[in-house]
């Protein structure tokens, strides 16, 4: 038998240890649900929509950027109408985030002018 000690081995030989052991052989990853394909012209419109739709935040580097944490919320919500990892959806699926999108940035641009006419009304 070979004795090591705990002490000298390194975290991935624990992980794997531990992993063994416990039968979770699959290392745990994170999935970006919201990661963009840049080269995709569908993702580009995503993109698009989501800075029409007024869903960004404030970047030090590049300004307003799409808020990809709100990105993020969406597509696990039970808002979206489809639940899965961006990269992981058929052109199909995508063109339902897509058609989902159109519609808050329609409904936003509407909030927007009525919004405006009342403020208008009433300062005017």
């Amino acid at each position: 038998m070979n004795c090591t000690s705990l002490r000298s081995i390194t975290q991935e030989q624990a992980v794997k240890i531990i992993r063994q052991q416990t039968g979770d052989v699959k290392p745990h990853v994170s999935e970006n649900w919201g990661l963009f394909d840049k080269d995709n012209s569908q993702h580009k419109r995503i993109q698009a929509n989501l800075r029409a739709a007024n869903i960004v935040v404030q970047n030090g580097k590049w300004g307003e950027v799409a808020d990809m944490q709100g990105w993020f919320r969406f597509l696990k919500s039970d808002k979206s109408p489809v639940k899965k990892p961006l990269k992981k959806m058929t052109a199909i699926e995508v063109s339902k985030i897509i058609k989902a999108l159109d519609g808050v940035v329609i409904w936003k641009k509407l909030n927007l002018k009525l919004w405006k006419k009342l403020k208008t009304i009433c300062t005017g």
